[in-house]
């Protein structure tokens, strides 16, 4: 689980940044017409979180809080979603991580966070594409460059 949270804990703070970057006017932005818009992607990985997080504890995935696609709520989205995962990872132990929270198919708990894990650099990924196309540095690249200090 320590190598859980250490890549869980990478992956969440590339969301966040990227979420607290792009400017609120660009949230509505899309590369191209059938994508998501860029907040799209930061409300859609906040469902995510949460119903990985309860299944991963075998409890039933809360509610994703619906926004009104503002910046502040989608922020205020992520941001509850983490703290929902956060107390999740914390309190999970090697052990319980093995049990099996799904039969068909059949997956463990650490299968559901190391998928999370996944999914949240792929969202990521591909945020980091609209952030340069409105002229922002990705959070991982500012970092790596030494120009964030967060």
């Amino acid at each position: 689980m320590d190598a859980v949270r250490l890549q869980y804990g990478n992956a969440k703070r590339n969301m966040i940044e990227a979420a607290r970057i792009m400017p609120a006017e660009h949230y509505a932005f899309k590369l191209t017409p059938p994508q998501r818009a860029y907040g799209e992607w930061i409300e859609h990985t906040a469902g995510m979180n949460l119903r990985v997080c309860a299944t991963a504890q075998g409890a039933p995935a809360p509610s994703a809080p619906k926004t009104n696609g503002s910046k502040d709520e989608i922020l205020q989205a992520i941001e509850a979603s983490f703290a929902f995962c956060d107390a999740a990872l914390a309190a999970m132990t090697d052990e319980q991580a093995l049990r099996i929270v799904n039969q068909n198919p059949r997956r463990t708990a650490l299968d559901s966070l190391l998928g999370l894990i996944a999914n949240l650099n792929s969202h990521y990924g591909n945020m980091v594409g609209y952030l340069r196309t409105k002229g922002l540095t990705p959070p991982s690249t500012a970092r790596a460059q030494g120009q964030h200090k967060h």
